[in-house]
């Protein structure tokens, strides 16, 4: 048998998949963000799923 792959290792893992749809508004929306903050898609819908934290 051949030894399991290991991946980048990281503190912070997301087992977890999701898809959705969006529209094409909130899609620019979430592309303007994303350029304006520096950040991946995956960042910056963490970080929108974490403001709701505080509602």
């Amino acid at each position: 048998m051949s030894d399991k792959k290991m991946g980048r290792p990281t503190t912070n893992p997301r087992p977890n998949k999701l898809s959705v749809r969006i529209s094409d508004e909130d899609k620019q929306i979430l592309e303007n963000y994303c350029e304006k903050e520096n950040v991946n898609r995956t960042e910056a819908i963490s970080r929108g799923i974490k403001g709701l934290r505080s509602k």
